[in-house]
């Protein structure tokens, strides 16, 4: 398929179609609004509904994830012409109880667990039976919660679950219908990868689809991304990491910016792929430093599976 994006710089061409989908280029689909009219896609289920509407407008279009642990990223042929702006958290979803689709018994169990690095905050991932620290400014959503980005039609197109979040809200811009839409400088959380080919493959491909979902979906910009490579965490989990950036993305409104992303894929404590992201702005002054970064990479660490 022909590359998206400006001619110059290294050819662009779609974020990696995930396990065996239709290859062809992304599509240019929204990032999701923080309103009433979107609260009803919600990212479980929403990401069901996916399944049984193939053919909608989009590219790297969800399949199942956080669901049911199915299926991810199927890669769609469309490229509708839409703007693009900086990341905006779809409306998330969340169990009253803490619990949730991802995360059936989390309600009680994430404040039992302790930060690993003095004075940050703990994030728990409960189903992908992982933990990792932020800093103390980050804010640590309910391990129920589930959000992402979604296309110009309301559907998800990457979902994570147990989300914290950087500078929360901290942009907002009106769109053509009025609505506000509400960005993060960043955000951090875990998904299924069940069906990947590989650790490695899976890392990369996320890596891919994160920065593309979240910073450059009319795909103006420049998408670089790395070979997956080993990683073991300061506290034992293993798996493969890679990064991605789109920098040079047209300024559509005052939120728009380039980014960058950070994915580690592993096997979970039930012999499943699971992979941890995290992106960030790039380029401003609210872009998460790669100090961070890896700080809070060195806290990831395996959680045991719970016993029913």
């Amino acid at each position: 398929a022909p590359p998206q994006g400006p001619p110059p710089g290294p050819p662009q061409g779609p974020p990696g179609q995930q396990w065996g989908a239709p290859s062809g280029p992304p599509g240019a689909p929204q990032p999701p609004r923080d309103n009433k009219k979107r609260t009803a896609t919600i990212a479980i289920v929403a990401a069901i509904a996916v399944v049984a509407a193939a053919a909608i407008t989009g590219a790297l279009v969800l399949g199942k994830d956080d669901s049911d642990g199915g299926d991810e990223s199927k890669g769609k042929d469309k490229t509708p012409a839409v703007t693009s702006s900086a990341p905006k958290s779809e409306e998330p979803t969340e169990d009253p109880a803490g619990g949730g689709a991802d995360n059936p018994r989390a309600g009680g169990d994430a404040g039992d667990v302790k930060p690993v690095i003095p004075g940050w905050k703990p994030v728990v991932s409960a189903k992908r039976h992982n933990a990792f620290d932020v800093p103390p400014d980050w804010t640590v959503e309910s391990p129920g919660l589930s959000t992402g980005f979604e296309d110009d039609k309301g559907k998800p197109l990457v979902v994570m679950s147990a989300p914290a979040r950087f500078k929360k809200d901290y942009c907002s811009v009106k769109d053509k219908d009025g609505y506000t839409n509400k960005s993060h400088a960043a955000g951090a959380g875990s998904k299924g990868a069940q069906g990947a080919k590989s650790e490695a493959s899976a890392a990369k491909i996320e890596a891919e689809n994160w920065v593309f979902a979240a910073f450059d979906q009319h795909q103006t910009g420049t998408r670089k991304v790395t070979e997956a490579k080993k990683f073991t965490s300061a506290h034992g989990l293993k798996g493969y990491t890679s990064t991605a950036t789109v920098t040079g993305v047209k300024k559509t409104d005052k939120c728009t910016t380039d980014g960058k992303s950070v994915t580690v894929t592993y096997t979970d404590t039930n012999g499943d792929f699971a992979t941890w992201v995290l992106y960030s702005v790039k380029g401003t002054k609210e872009e998460v430093p790669e100090s961070t970064i890896k700080k809070i990479m060195s806290s990831l660490r395996p959680m045991k599976s719970e016993v029913s």
